[in-house]
């Protein structure tokens, strides 16, 4: 809670007060409690998803095509041209021509097998029809964007339990799997299905917990819990070098995982990478919430969490600005925490880094299609009864959202081929959840996806409106070309909201591993550019094509980037803490981050 001046309002133990005890339920809602159990209950059945939000996006294309006799003629002409080929394809047994006519993109039949009879007939069937379902849900004049998308989306994650991939006898590599270990693929697929069916019941990870353990082998980087409210921790690095930056560096992770993904294992830990550049650190570790914290707002979030950690780090690293640096979710509250000091005349920030962080979430990526009012209220709901959304659910949403990598991929992999992927630090991680409190998870998907209040100059940070344009620091920011969280182009769109200058680089990889790209690792590279206030603005395709490109990761191009905006010569480090209000508590990791 704050004060009149903005200042945050402590209780005789010195932690953050939020107050009286709130509602159970946002400002503005009407009590409903069974209308609320019964439509929890009835997610059970739906996988989370609205039904009425799935209703209404087919009843809105249904109706519109039937009123189309010109798409539904293209779309008949379409399906017996289809119909045709695929009959001189069954025909056809050449394999010259078979490539010619299969080219698709669809990793699952990249395998040179799918090139041979009769699988190159399943494969040009299964991608015929992959067509098809395009062409009968898109571009349908009077249906809106938001409903066309789910319907299209919905029919391919129908299609897809049809792809010849997922059936051993229909999937060449399964058969030859098959005739070269005499069955035995199937058995061990067998172990690997009643061992995750197993799991699914109980706490495990399925992963070799005594290699990835955390404080010994990942989340070790040495250092001390200086801080701690009922949010979040504070963890300070140890030093690594005899001088450091003047300037410290405070890491805002996102909250809807653990913070170690920016502290893996030594060889790939950017907080490692940092500390021995000769860099002061320090990382909020965020508590994994229960349902005593379903009361947590969004706001909460920004003032015990951010703005507690700018305080701990200007008593411990006085007179010096901070470079702030905020991962997905966290570079989003970051930019809010920036514009909000800077109207509180409080220039904390000397720069600013968001890696895979959107400020604009009109163009979000898929995950758009979880969000209406509809499915918030559904959503809203679930959470209601047990106070968080809960991990398990949160996985499902992303694991449709890559069904293919995640859910059919893993399946063919596992249980027909019988394969395990060899375990590694960000698959233990990614299997280390968290979960979201109730409040605040539905006031940032109306206030952030659903209105996107943020880039349109309505957010409100403790009764004031702030705007992107209240931050003065330079930027660095970072898209990733494979992201399906954040799209690199929703992340581009920063360009459009700030008045300073932006560098923008777009790297090689996905959401995670493209931010986690060490110096050496292979097969990297990405492309920079540095955009002034006074410069045009260019599409994001525009800039993909005209910006350059260099090979290898680009922590080194960040590390240059912060020492050309560092204002003081380096210095020895400082102490771990104040010795005052900022005292050691623990060792690093901390405790937050083994809560399950």
């Amino acid at each position: 809670m704050s004060g009149s001046d903005g200042s945050l309002v402590r209780n005789k133990e010195g932690r953050a007060d939020n107050g009286p005890e709130p509602d159970l339920q946002p400002a503005g809602e009407t009590a409903y409690p069974i209308d609320r159990i019964l439509q929890a209950n009835l997610s059970k059945f739906t996988g989370g998803v609205s039904p009425i939000t799935m209703s209404m996006a087919f009843f809105d294309w249904a109706g519109h095509l039937a009123l189309s006799p010109s798409k539904l003629m293209e779309f008949q002409q379409e399906a017996a041209k289809s119909a045709i080929a695929r009959s001189v394809a069954l025909r056809e047994s050449g394999a010259d021509q078979e490539k010619e006519r299969h080219k698709s993109k669809d990793r699952r039949f990249k395998d040179p097998a799918w090139q041979k009879w009769p699988y190159s007939f399943y494969a040009e069937s299964f991608l015929r029809a992959s067509e098809e379902l395009e062409n009968a849900t898109q571009d349908i004049r009077g249906v809106s964007e938001h409903h066309e998308n789910i319907v299209n989306f919905m029919g391919r994650q129908m299609l897809d339990l049809f792809s010849p991939a997922n059936y051993p006898w229909s999937n060449p590599k399964v058969v030859n799997k098959a005739i070269e270990s005499r069955g035995q693929n199937f058995i061990q697929g067998t172990q690997n299905f009643i061992a995750d069916y197993i799991q699914l019941f109980s706490d495990q990870t399925g992963l070799p917990k005594e290699d990835f353990q955390v404080g010994q082998s990942v989340a070790c980087t040495p250092g001390k819990v200086i801080f701690r409210n009922r949010l979040i921790e504070l963890i300070q690095y140890a030093p690594q070098s005899d001088t450091v930056q003047a300037e410290p560096i405070l890491i805002v992770p996102a909250w809807i995982m653990k913070y170690y993904i920016l502290d893996l294992s030594p060889h790939n830990s950017l907080v490692d990478y940092l500390v021995k550049q000769g860099h002061t650190v320090f990382i909020i570790s965020w508590k994994n919430p229960g349902a005593d914290d379903r009361d947590l707002a969004f706001e909460d979030y920004l003032n015990l969490g951010v703005l507690e950690a700018v305080k701990a780090v200007q008593a411990i690293v006085p007179d010096q600005k901070i470079n702030a640096a905020g991962y997905c979710l966290g570079g989003t509250l970051l930019m809010m925490a920036a514009a909000y000091l800077e109207r509180q005349q409080n220039s904390a920030f000397n720069t600013l880094s968001l890696f895979a962080a959107q400020a604009d979430f009109e163009e979000a990526g898929e995950l758009m299609l979880f969000v209406d009012d509809s499915q918030l209220a559904f959503l809203e709901d679930v959470m209601w009864t047990q106070g968080y959304l809960d991990k398990s659910q949160m996985a499902g949403a992303f694991s449709l959202l890559r069904s293919n990598d995640l859910i059919w991929s893993k399946m063919v992999n596992e249980y027909l081929l019988g394969k395990r992927d060899q375990p590694n630090d960000l698959m233990a991680w990614n299997a280390d959840a968290t979960r979201m409190p109730y409040k605040m998870h539905s006031e940032y998907l109306h206030s952030l996806y659903l209105n996107n209040d943020l880039s349109e100059g309505r957010f409100k940070v403790n009764g004031q409106t702030i705007t992107l344009t209240d931050t003065e620091q330079d930027i660095f920011a970072v898209g990733t070309v494979k992201d399906h969280v954040a799209p690199w182009q929703s992340v581009y769109k920063l360009h459009l909201y700030t008045d300073t200058q932006v560098t923008f680089v777009l790297t090689t990889g996905g959401h995670n591993a493209g931010i986690i790209s060490e110096p050496g690792r292979k097969n990297r590279s990405y492309q920079v550019a540095v955009h002034n206030p006074e410069s045009t603005y260019l599409a994001p395709e525009k800039w993909q094509e005209q910006s350059p490109s260099k090979q290898g990761s680009w922590w080194p191009e960040w590390m240059d980037w912060l020492q050309a905006r560092s204002q003081k010569p380096k210095t020895k480090p400082p102490e771990i803490g104040d010795g005052r209000d900022y005292r050691v508590l623990c060792d690093a990791p901390g405790t937050y981050v083994f809560e399950s």
